[in-house]
């Protein structure tokens, strides 16, 4: 039985760190755990312009433990009224990595998110343009539309035809969740991927619905059903460079999350590799692990992939409890790997 781990050491390509106090007590877990992060704009206000980008980057470089070696990559929240010279000086930035469309209403912090994705295709024009990434989250927000299924209906009625409209359009799909998606990603070009997070790998929708309702398993794209699992580890594990780490770990406070309209997201950036780890291993698959990991999502942003490693050790630990007012996903539950350098 495998007893260590040595891996490069990875990033993660999508993050929600916030600001204020959950920032100084949520960053140091990624920075511990990771070399570099895609950091998501939706705070409120949201981060729309190079310089609010450049002020929040240095919030978060100033939020630091002492000695850390990490990298926030920026990114800026897409809406309706980006203009096209907003992007230009986004691409001209070293700091502003990619641009974030949220369909509005689609998660937390989403409201300033786009209606209307036809009348933003000028806006997908200078990113192909200038080759700065869109990620996406992949939902519709019609009501009508049944939330286990607003991914594979936000593929079928917008990604597809952005996608055969924008060919040269650097796509990210974020946190995929079902098997269409996963589909459409292997079917793209190279320059469509996605991001998995560790709940989606390691939960189905029973995690948070049986034995009454868990909210700290409650994020946005929802757990899907056992089939939809299976398709993201065998994505993950395929050795495909289209698929990549993402944790999507989205602090709330604890009263926030256990309420009668509780808002959606996982805190995994405490323990991420550790939960990844546990995924792959569950499928056999630690080889495959520092590619997933490490490699693919630095070739896609076009970034060096790391020099430095990280080293994991089998060994059983219990999640906390609770990170002050934070809850995190499994608190009081067991991992099997410990990250240890």
């Amino acid at each position: 039985m495998m007893k260590t781990l040595t891996i490069t050491r990875p990033d993660d390509w999508h993050t929600h760190v916030r600001n204020g106090a959950i920032l100084q007590a949520v960053l140091p877990h990624t920075a511990t755990q990771f070399a570099r992060a895609i950091i998501m704009p939706n705070l409120k206000p949201p981060v729309t312009t190079v310089t609010q980008a450049l002020v929040y980057r240095e919030e978060i470089l100033q939020a630091l433990p002492t000695g850390a070696n990490f990298t926030p990559l920026m990114t800026l929240y897409l809406t309706a009224a980006t203009t096209v010279e907003d992007i230009k000086a986004a691409a001209e930035s070293d700091a502003i990595h990619a641009f974030k469309l949220y369909p509005a209403g689609a998660t937390t912090n989403s409201d300033a998110g786009v209606a209307n994705i036809a009348t933003i295709y000028p806006l997908l024009a200078a990113l192909e343009k200038h080759q700065l990434p869109l990620l996406l989250h992949g939902e519709v927000t019609d009501e009508s539309c049944d939330i286990f299924d607003r991914e594979r209906v936000f593929i079928d009625r917008h990604l597809t035809t952005i996608t055969r409209d924008f060919p040269s359009l650097r796509v990210v799909l974020e946190h995929v969740t079902t098997s269409e998606a996963v589909q459409f990603v292997v079917a793209a070009g190279d320059n469509v991927a996605a991001t998995i997070t560790p709940q989606h790998l390691l939960f189905n929708r029973n995690a948070m619905l049986v034995g009454g309702i868990k909210p700290h398993y409650y994020c946005l794209p929802i757990l899907k059903r056992e089939s939809h699992r299976q398709a993201l580890i065998n994505a993950a594990i395929s050795g495909s460079a289209k698929f990549f780490l993402g944790t999507d770990s989205a602090p709330h406070t604890r009263d926030l999350k256990e309420n009668s309209c509780g808002c959606a997201g996982c805190y995994s950036a405490f323990g991420a590799l550790e939960l990844y780890t546990e995924a792959f291993e569950q499928a056999d698959a630690l080889d495959k692990l520092e590619g997933f990991a490490s490699f693919y999502g630095a070739d896609f942003y076009r970034l060096p992939r790391n020099t430095d490693t990280v080293t994991l050790e089998k060994s059983t630990w219990t999640i906390p409890s609770s990170y002050g007012d934070i809850t995190p996903l499994k608190a009081g539950e067991t991992l099997s790997w410990k990250l240890i350098r």
